[in-house]
């Protein structure tokens, strides 16, 4: 794919309230964290300077584009998000795909990342911490503040974490040990919602072998 060839974010009738597309696109974001992270939310509606309504809007108009033609390739992100800041070509495994990354400025030190198949089907679309930035400290479950981290990082802090269903496609779950700030471990299921920390779970402590 070649990202010079995008035009660049709409701001016109095709977005809620004529609302910028990348503003557009925060609002899809949040809408779905708003369930776990309300409070959180709300301070980002007022940063961004836009409604609950606004956002219900924002989150109505892309689910609308997800049932359109096309809806399982990038299009529907670059109709909102524009040029890609960085297009990649990336092995996993066997397999190559493309990862496309655009700037979020809710999150500054995040990226929204999309990787495509070769035919040009998004396999993932989430968070990730971006290229140079400083990644939190993940030690003790007092370091799971909402909205610090990413699942990647959540993983290799606490390794060995086991993927888990989320409970919609946006979501992710992972399952793990983590200590207390008293050394204590507690099993854990980390929640995520695209990618980006929003709350940890306590889950019945399994048999430990001695």
């Amino acid at each position: 794919m070649n990202p010079t060839t995008d035009n660049d974010p709409p701001t016109g009738p095709g977005t809620p309230s004529d609302l910028p597309g990348p503003v557009a696109f925060q609002l899809v974001l949040l809408r779905r964290m708003a369930d776990h992270q309300p409070g959180l939310v709300e301070d980002a509606l007022r940063e961004l300077g836009v409604s609950r309504a606004e956002m219900r809007e924002a989150n109505r108009r892309w689910q609308a584009r997800m049932h359109a033609p096309r809806a399982q390739s990038v299009q529907p992100y670059r109709a909102l998000l524009g040029t890609p800041e960085t297009v990649t070509t990336r092995r996993l495994g066997d397999l190559t795909c493309q990862a496309l990354t655009w700037h979020v400025p809710l999150w500054p030190d995040l990226r929204f990342e999309v990787l495509t198949a070769p035919r040009g089907n998004v396999w993932n679309a989430w968070l990730v911490r971006a290229p140079g930035a400083a990644a939190p400290a993940l030690r003790t479950t007092a370091d799971l503040a909402p909205w610090s981290c990413t699942v990647d990082e959540v993983a290799r802090a606490f390794a060995p974490a086991r993927p888990m269903e989320g409970s919609a496609p946006t979501r992710w779950c992972l399952a793990c040990t983590a200590p207390d700030p008293d050394g204590e471990p507690h099993d854990i299921i980390a929640e995520f919602t695209w990618g980006l920390f929003q709350r940890r779970v306590d889950r019945a402590s399994e048999p430990r072998a001695n």
